[in-house]
């Protein structure tokens, strides 16, 4: 989800798994590579973040882990903003990146192949993020 200005990409390359978190196309992309080499077969891969606070920007600051099946294969801190990656046009892309990659990693336009998709899962928890001043102008618009 995003592109080079920002976003979010877990995908495998020569036979690793990768989380990177793109901030705001801030250099350097947070990285994230498992200690595993992946063989064929069938696997459940994710990623999991875990807000620990705030920065001074009012980014949110936490513990980023990657996942093969229920074992950690990767970790560490990573910086996020709240918000969404849209800003040139891409959503939400599963299999493919189809414009501008989120990651110097890969190339774009990109496909997934070598193996099957059989579903896609997003859970989030928490507290939503609430933009206290984007609110307080859209309600003083109403008036």
């Amino acid at each position: 989800m995003g592109s080079r200005f920002g976003g979010h990409s877990l995908f495998i390359k020569d036979k690793k798994l990768y989380y990177v978190y793109n901030f705001l196309g801030i250099k350097p992309e947070q990285v994230f590579e498992s200690n595993v080499t992946l063989k064929p077969g069938k696997y459940t891969l994710g990623m999991e973040f875990e807000k620990t606070g705030k920065g001074e920007h009012g980014e949110f600051l936490g513990e980023t882990k990657l996942y093969v099946d229920d074992k950690v294969v990767a970790s560490g801190k990573m910086r996020t903003q709240p918000g969404k990656f849209s800003f040139s046009g891409e959503g939400l892309c599963v299999g493919y990146d189809s414009e501008d990659a989120v990651s110097t990693l890969y190339k774009a336009p990109g496909k997934f192949t070598g193996g099957k998709i059989q579903g896609v899962a997003v859970s989030v928890k928490g507290e939503p993020y609430v933009n206290i001043e984007a609110e307080a102008k859209r309600m003083m618009m109403k008036w």
